[in-house]
């Protein structure tokens, strides 16, 4: 299943013009908080040009927001590289920093960590520079997404380090991936890239929430499309691909080319509930402003979308071929060349 794989979005995604400084800046902060720690990694982690998915996905946040927009990324991805499939030993550290980061948000800011490493480290003071200016009401929603989002990931952490990553039905993987991928606090990071929130009912709405979840599975599904040679290396059984084959039995072709249309399917269904969306404010009473922050958190979720997507099609982080450390440590069943769960 090669990377590019395309798919018909309905929507276009701007791209920040602060992307080539901003990059630049973010590059700088990597390697000065240590989430890179060698040459190798350093050159693989410039691959995946992580920067140009955040300028994509929230293309409308200042200079200074772009950099921690990118700094946020680093994070996410680097910790979730961090599981070696080798040594099951891994998961207990891996929910140790795990407990930490989701702890982050739900102290004041600026708190230091009680579990300390790269990334605990980055995060509190990247999380000083998310949450400045939004209400308790935005930063408990990001904290609760976050930390659904991380607990799931050490399940999964789990269920790889003890041979059970291949275990889970289709109905069961898709509701996993649902939270693994990581959506749900991505969009709301969207309104703290511009400025504003979606009012509360109409987040509470089941129209909204059933959207925000369609986002998730179309992102998810895509991801494990566009990722899958990386995956396959690695031994990762956690692939849409490699659910749909094992539970239908039948070939890769066949297993791609469903998965290809379970992620058409939910893409479709939610550009058909995104038409209900003026409906919906009807229903709530929402006068213009209102309507106004609902549409940017419409358009939050539009550019994750296409954003991510665009970004998946070129990112070196799912290249199908990999030489050297990289390889090595792929084929080990690590995803990253260094380690940063240690001090």
């Amino acid at each position: 299943m090669p990377q590019d794989v395309r798919f018909d979005l309905p929507f276009d995604t701007p791209v920040s013009r602060h992307l080539a400084p901003a990059r630049e800046r973010h590059l700088r902060w990597v390697r000065e908080r240590g989430l890179v720690r060698s040459r190798a990694g350093f050159e693989e982690y410039r691959s995946w040009d992580l920067a140009d998915a955040a300028a994509r996905t929230y293309p409308y946040a200042s200079a200074d927001d772009m950099v921690v927009l990118m700094n946020w990324f680093s994070l996410a991805f680097l910790f979730d590289d961090q599981f070696d499939a080798g040594r099951p030993d891994r998961a207990e550290r891996i929910a140790e920093v795990a407990r930490e980061l989701i702890a982050t948000p739900l102290r004041p800011a600026g708190t230091p960590p009680r579990v300390e490493c790269p990334i605990t480290l980055a995060w509190a003071e990247v999380w000083g520079h998310l949450s400045d200016g939004m209400s308790l009401t935005w930063r408990s929603r990001f904290a609760a997404s976050w930390g659904r989002f991380l607990v799931a990931h050490c399940e999964e952490v789990d269920l790889a380090a003890y041979g059970r990553a291949g275990s889970l039905s289709l109905d069961e993987y898709t509701a996993f991936r649902r939270r693994t991928v990581g959506i749900h606090h991505s969009i709301d990071a969207g309104e703290r890239s511009r400025g504003f929130e979606v009012p509360a009912a109409a987040m509470a709405h089941p129209l909204m929430e059933r959207m925000r979840d369609l986002a998730a599975d179309t992102i998810g599904f895509m991801n494990d499309i566009h990722s899958f040679e990386r995956e396959r290396r690695r031994g990762d059984g956690h692939n849409l691909i490699a659910v749909l084959r094992r539970e239908r039995d039948c070939s890769w072709p066949e297993a791609a080319d469903e998965a290809f249309r379970m992620t058409t399917a939910c893409l479709d269904e939610y550009v058909a509930l995104q038409a209900r969306v003026p409906a919906m404010c009807d229903e709530l009473g929402l006068d213009a402003g209102e309507r106004a922050r609902v549409g940017l958190g419409v358009e939050a979720i539009q550019h994750w979308i296409n954003g991510n997507y665009e970004w998946a099609l070129t990112t070196g982080r799912y290249a199908a071929v990999k030489d050297g450390a990289v390889a090595d440590a792929e084929l080990a069943g690590r995803g990253s060349v260094d380690d940063l769960l240690s001090v």
